[in-house]
């Protein structure tokens, strides 16, 4: 019987750098502390929210290496080792895991839309190599490749493989995906709003966004879940909506970074492409931060 990496709400952690576009590993340590002084669940290191497709190889495995040491153990750390080379991504799976994380999170290989043979064929590779438990990750929206159920199905069967980020926005999906998977495969949301639905399905909890700037209410909102509380579930999901879509009101992580530095956690340092914010937007997202009381009063 498989075990789920975790249950709850897992923060996909932003990776602030400093004004030489290094990465902050000061900031970072500060960010760690935040998150676990409020009930964070488990951390994603290096994935969409990390900026990791802007980094190099050296510097992912030092801030992998660098989350896990100060983690120490208290939460699992999951690291973004995902491709669309299934070679490049078998040999940072690899490093990831000797760097100390204790699973991986594979994003579906993106540009090259493989089939759902390819798709079975890439995620055995990586997880036949791999020492430790693999997450897939579905996000048609960045990748331009949907799974489909009956792939998870065939994944699901192998020892390593325990689970997928759904970040499709297709309930049915997950549905399906439910009734084609055994009990043991684990199903977590990829969206902040789809949390407390996609639990209703069964969903185990959510790699979020949002609680990089509220993780002690995401923590909350996936605990109301996990013990069956749906009723107060959905007034905590409502009550984090205007957060949650303001997240989104550009790419991730443009918003989120910008909030965490109007916070003071980090600075408003961008990996090309990603840029600062759009000023009308940066405005608004001040509002709705104040709103819920993550900014000093003036």
């Amino acid at each position: 019987m498989k075990q789920p990496v975790f249950t709850g709400s897992c923060t996909a952690l932003i990776t602030p750098f400093a004004a030489d576009h290094a990465v902050d590993y000061p900031a970072l340590a500060g960010l760690l502390d935040f998150q676990l002084e409020n009930g964070t669940d488990a951390l994603v290191v290096c994935g969409t929210t990390g900026e990791a497709a802007a980094m190099s190889y050296e510097e992912r495995l030092r801030t992998i290496e660098a989350v896990v040491r100060h983690v120490d153990g208290r939460i699992p750390v999951i690291a973004g080792s995902g491709s669309n080379n299934t070679e490049s991504a078998i040999a940072l799976s690899r490093d990831a895991v000797l760097a100390g994380a204790d699973a991986l999170l594979v994003v579906t290989p993106f540009y090259n839309k493989a089939t759902p043979k390819g798709l079975v064929r890439h995620y055995t590779a990586i997880a036949d190599a791999a020492e430790k438990p693999v997450i897939l990750y579905n996000v048609p929206s960045r990748t331009g490749v949907k799974c489909t159920a009956e792939v998870y199905a065939a994944l699901a069967e192998h020892p390593n493989i325990v689970g997928v980020k759904e970040a499709g926005g297709d309930l049915a999906l997950v549905q399906k995906t439910r009734e084609l998977c055994p009990e043991d495969f684990s199903i977590w949301s990829g969206n902040d709003d789809e949390t407390a639905p996609m639990m209703l399905f069964g969903g185990k909890g959510v790699i979020s966004v949002a609680a990089n700037v509220m993780p002690r209410e995401m923590h909350e909102l996936a605990s109301a879940c996990l013990s069956g509380d749906f009723v107060n579930a959905g007034k905590m999901q409502l009550s984090l909506r205007k957060l949650c879509e303001a997240l989104f009101w550009e790419v991730n992580p443009i918003p989120v970074k910008t909030a965490l530095t109007m916070m003071g956690r980090c600075q408003e340092v961008f990996r090309s492409p990603m840029c600062e914010m759009e000023p009308e937007n940066r405005e608004k997202l001040e509002g709705v931060l104040r709103e819920y009381g993550l900014l000093p009063r003036n």
